[in-house]
């Protein structure tokens, strides 16, 4: 029979509910944790070790004298809301880590080899014109003005922007998920995307639950904070910035880059949110945003568009089929600047395969079949 170990019920409690289950649910789900709770059993280790898994929870933490105060590395920005420091999810959370895991990492080897800083990460701020950084992230980028209206779609436009941004050395995540495990989902409500600012290299994510249209004006907004050198994250409730001057700042400096001035010419020779959508290869919404910042729509107008867009998205959403290529996916999840770091610091012997395994959170067979697809 195996040992078993003392845990104080209290950290039971603290543990399911640091992973957001409802409490009496998960008890009932659980009848072994729920004789733990009642101290009427104890666990063995490979039980602790169940439970531990089961509430996405590191299994030392069951053992500290008290439960961690766990931080989030950066502010989260709510729309209409003051508090930054909010609580958010541990889904959310547990992917920022994961992030900053990666970029820790990355940062240090590109210091290591000796490579530059990035000239470009927090060259603006507070002070500066919106206007003035949209353009130069466009000259840096190499885009010129109304660069998205010369692509066939917002598809296009989006991934050549997003090509622009990675050859800049900018690692870009699209995920909807923690990781791989799509047990844990991202809900876009709460997180649209988020920022983590670094000399060296900056990461951005992406909630691919997001509508495709509305992703694009994510990835200007994370852009624009690199260029004002400050991380965050952002659940931009009805594409509109949280009450913070940085947030608000990043949000003019998005709309400017994704509908520059040009978008005034256009509106007054054809004033409709779909035609301008079409012309700039932008989400209606961004274009609705673009027209009502520059006072062409009212606040109730704007409002009423937004309710009537997003319905129709969800309705959309439901009748299309999900799936796709499992290694495409895996490529966006990832990013293709980091996953090319990965593997040359790995073919030269500065990592083991343990550890391209472990930063990567692919296996053998899959990392090696991801290598190959991305001709690294």
């Amino acid at each position: 029979m195996s040992a078993t170990i003392q845990i104080p019920p209290s950290r039971f409690h603290w543990a399911i509910a640091r992973a957001g289950f409802d409490f009496d649910e998960f008890l009932r789900k659980n009848e072994r944790v729920k004789s733990w709770v009642d101290n009427k059993a104890q666990p063995t280790v490979r039980q602790l070790e169940d439970f531990a898994k089961k509430v996405y929870i590191p299994f030392g933490y069951l053992f500290l004298p008290e439960p961690p105060k766990e931080q989030m590395p950066i502010p989260f920005f709510r729309t209409g809301k003051h508090n930054e420091k909010e609580e958010v999810s541990l889904n959310v959370r547990d992917t920022v880590s994961l992030l900053k895991y990666r970029q820790d990492w990355l940062s240090e080897y590109l210091a290591e080899q000796e490579e530059a800083a990035l000239p470009f990460v927090g060259k603006f701020g507070l002070g500066d014109a919106p206007e003035a950084i949209a353009s130069d992230m466009r000259q840096v980028l190499g885009l010129e003005g109304g660069w998205a209206s010369h692509q066939a779609n917002w598809t296009d436009a989006k991934t050549l922007l997003t090509r622009k941004i990675e050859d800049l050395g900018i690692v870009v995540v699209f995920n909807s998920i923690v990781e791989n495990n799509t047990h844990r989902k991202l809900e876009v409500k709460e997180c649209r995307g988020f920022v983590l600012v670094d000399a060296y290299v900056p990461f951005l994510f992406v909630n691919n639950a997001d509508s495709k249209s509305a992703q694009m004006f994510t990835l200007a907004h994370e852009l624009a904070h690199v260029w004002t050198g400050k991380s965050a994250g952002f659940d931009a409730q009805k594409m509109l910035p949280a009450n913070d001057p940085m947030e608000q700042l990043c949000d003019q400096v998005a709309a400017g880059f994704l509908a520059p001035p040009l978008f005034t010419e256009f509106w007054k020779e054809k004033p409709d949110i779909f035609s301008a959508a079409r012309h700039f290869k932008v989400s209606p919404i961004v274009a609705a945003r673009r027209a009502l910042d520059l006072g062409f729509m009212t606040k109730p107008e704007y409002f009423g568009f937004y309710r009537n867009y997003i319905a129709e998205e969800h309705h959309k959403k439901l009748h299309q089929s999900q799936g796709g290529d499992g290694l495409s996916n895996l490529k966006v999840r990832i990013g293709l600047p980091f996953m090319a770091r990965l593997n040359a610091a790995l073919k030269n012997g500065q990592i083991s395969y343990k550890d391209a395994y472990r930063l990567s959170g692919l296996k053998g067979e899959t990392y090696q079949k991801l290598v190959n697809k991305l001709h690294l």
